[in-house]
């Protein structure tokens, strides 16, 4: 006899039990009616984000960092004599928030460059949020992300080579 064949299975012996009956099919959830948010509640996080940085700018804007024993010193800094990307950042705040851009450019103007980026994101996202519009998404590719770190770098290290003084604080 061939093994790939199998004789026929031999019939069940006695009567075939009824069918089972199909379980029911659960019915579709009903919808949620969505819930209108309030504008008070829309508004919440982005204005809570800006009143901790003008509550920031304000504090540093009060205490001048150029007087010794307000902020810690930056660890590179005293460790290696090199300044990092944000050396200067605090001296950068005081200056802005005392309206003096000139001397916050001179302190660090990669800090105020994000001052401005900051500030223009919140905007946006006040906008957004007043008209019930969902958070704006920074969608940008590798490659700006990169561009910006390059950025970083090239300012870090100009800034601590003799011809680039002029970006140190």
């Amino acid at each position: 006899m061939d093994a790939s064949r199998t004789p026929p299975a031999a019939p069940p012996a006695g009567p075939l039990p009824p069918p089972r009956p199909a379980p029911p099919v659960p019915a579709a959830p009903a919808a949620v009616p969505a819930v209108p948010v309030s504008r008070v509640r829309r508004l919440a996080v982005p204005l809570g984000l800006v009143a901790g940085a003008v509550a920031a700018f304000g504090y540093v804007g009060a205490v001048d960092p150029n007087q010794p024993g307000h902020y810690p010193v930056c660890p590179l800094l005293r460790l290696t004599g090199l300044l990092c990307p944000g050396c200067g950042g605090l001296r950068s705040a005081h200056a802005f928030a005392q309206g003096d851009l000139v001397t916050a450019l001179g302190a660090n103007a990669v800090a105020v460059a994000g001052y401005f980026a900051f500030a223009a994101f919140m905007i946006l996202w006040l906008v957004r949020a007043a008209r019930g519009r969902p958070a704006p998404q920074p969608a940008l590719k590798p490659a700006h992300w990169w561009a910006i770190g390059a950025l970083v770098l090239v300012f870090s290290v100009v800034r601590n080579l003799p011809f680039g003084s002029a970006l140190a604080p």
